[in-house]
């Protein structure tokens, strides 16, 4: 065998089998391996969709929202008085079934001219109408609240509460009329960082979770209120009337801010909609509902 072939089948054979031995050592994929999606790039708000009551879609007024040292802040430094500029950041695409992390903490002193309900309050809204869909001085969306209360240093102050603009749910097999619905969580007073979940599977069952504990379940969230049914109006009444008692399966997913810094980090969701056929290279073994498999006919 002439030198240059020996090379070339030597070289090969190498090749056949550092590719069989580079496979073989592959892990195989985990199908009960949980893919969290960050909702922020690490490195600027691109991606969400700021709404600030009395301001258009997008205009970020006195740079309340702020993508610094990993995490977001909802900042007021360059506000002298809050004059109800209550505002929302919404990530680009709504969801369905998913669960959803992340850990807050309240900084600082609240702004001046913010109400007195709001020191030490903020929330994240989720099965929410999108940022372009509120009107210009609309002050909240219609949605879902998870409500983060931090304690004042006296007595009980829950947070992962809820509460309802627009909309209305079902508790104990009924539903429940009031606006905002106290969790049985613990009280976390200071500044330093709680962690949250929501668990959310469409509009069969909502769970608040805080510090790993469950802290409030609920069904069948549906659009409306207590006091549409008694003829009262309010800020979006007249757009969702005509949508009273619509079932809430899906929405958007918004930061809020209130009037009291606070900041938001490892912000992640996992998707429970997916691939539920196990035969498919994308069947993931936690989905819940169906969804695009893409599996290749034979």
């Amino acid at each position: 065998m002439k030198k240059s072939n020996f090379f070339i089948v030597f070289t090969s054979l190498f090749l056949i089998l550092f590719t069989t031995g580079y496979l073989w050592i592959q892990p195989k994929a985990d199908p009960d391996k949980k893919e969290w999606k960050p909702l922020f790039n690490g490195k600027n708000l691109e991606g969400w969709d700021i709404k600030i009551a009395g301001h258009p879609l997008n205009e970020n007024y006195k740079n309340t929202f702020r993508f610094e040292n990993g995490m977001v802040r909802i900042s007021y430094d360059e506000y002298d008085r809050f004059n109800d500029k209550y505002g929302h950041m919404y990530y680009k695409e709504p969801f369905s079934h998913y669960i959803l992390r992340f850990e807050y903490r309240f900084t600082g002193k609240q702004t001046p001219g913010g109400a007195s309900w709001n020191v030490r309050n903020s929330g994240i809204m989720f099965h929410s109408q999108s940022a372009k869909s509120l009107t210009l001085g609309q002050e909240f969306p219609v949605s879902l609240e998870y409500q983060t209360l931090g304690g004042l240093d006296k007595g009980e102050r829950h947070t992962g509460n809820l509460c309802t603009p627009g909309t209305i749910v079902h508790m104990d097999g009924k539903l429940n009329p009031n606006h905002c619905i106290d969790s049985d969580s613990k009280t976390y007073n200071g500044d330093g960082w709680v962690k949250g979940q929501i668990l959310v599977l469409g509009d069969s069952l909502i769970s608040h979770i805080v510090e790993g504990d469950t802290v409030l379940s609920y069904q069948q969230p549906q659009i409306g209120e207590a006091n549409w049914a008694q003829g009262k109006e309010d800020a979006y009444s007249a757009i969702w009337k005509s949508k009273n008692g619509q079932a809430l399966k899906e929405g958007y997913i918004a930061l809020q801010a209130e009037s009291h810094p606070i900041d938001f980090r490892n912000v992640e969701l996992l998707n429970l909609k997916g691939c539920m056929n196990k035969n498919c290279p994308n069947y993931k073994s936690y989905y819940v509902v169906p969804g695009p498999c893409n599996c290749k006919k034979k």
